[in-house]
């Protein structure tokens, strides 16, 4: 069915607040049986008009205005929408977002607390040195120098590393939001 309206008439009909004035002659009447609304006043030009807009199950959103877009439009039954959340995309693929207004996440995630290990294993372990055992004269030199030397180790010992193990983790407390601006939204229920 074909529907008729005069729309640069319904244009000039809206008033400051955007709301339609609801005054008669806005559109020219179109009879029904010749496929027009019948509608000839600006309350009866909104429902219809609203309809083809905003059919039931669609969401309006105002972002300074909080009015119900029943009274703001002027027509269809509204009901505050989805507060304190973000609307995402269905994907049939995803378990999360393939059903219409199923809902998840939270405001109030954490970060869980854990402890960090480390392991230090030193067995022990020698150092190698030489040892040199009397000073002689060198030829052609009047400075004496060590000679006689041998190789030594070191006795066995150990690093002496510690190592302590901490918890870590905080409460991750409204930072973990997406970036978000606050809107009023309303779905149309009737």
């Amino acid at each position: 069915m074909t529907q008729a309206y005069n729309l640069s008439q319904l244009a000039n009909n809206l008033n400051t607040s955007g709301q339609l004035d609801a005054t008669d002659g806005l559109v020219n009447a179109v009879p029904v049986a010749n496929g027009g609304t019948g509608a000839s006043s600006a309350a009866a030009a909104a429902a219809v008009f609203g309809n083809i807009l905003y059919p039931v199950g669609s969401l309006y959103i105002n972002a300074t205005n909080s009015t119900n877009p029943g009274t703001l439009l002027g027509f269809g039954t509204w009901a505050a929408f989805g507060a304190g959340r973000v609307p995402v995309g269905f994907d049939s693929s995803n378990a999360l977002f393939d059903t219409a207004e199923e809902t998840g996440g939270s405001a109030d995630a954490v970060v869980v607390s854990h402890t960090h290990t480390a392991t230090v294993t030193d067995p022990g372990h020698r150092h190698t040195y030489t040892r040199y055992s009397a000073q002689q004269i060198q030829s052609g030199s009047a400075t004496p120098c060590w000679t006689g030397d041998s190789t030594q180790n070191t006795s066995l010992a150990t690093t002496g590393i510690t190592v302590s193990n901490s918890t870590t983790g905080s409460s991750g407390t409204n930072a973990n939001y997406q970036p978000y601006i606050t809107v009023y939204m309303w779905k149309r229920t009737a």
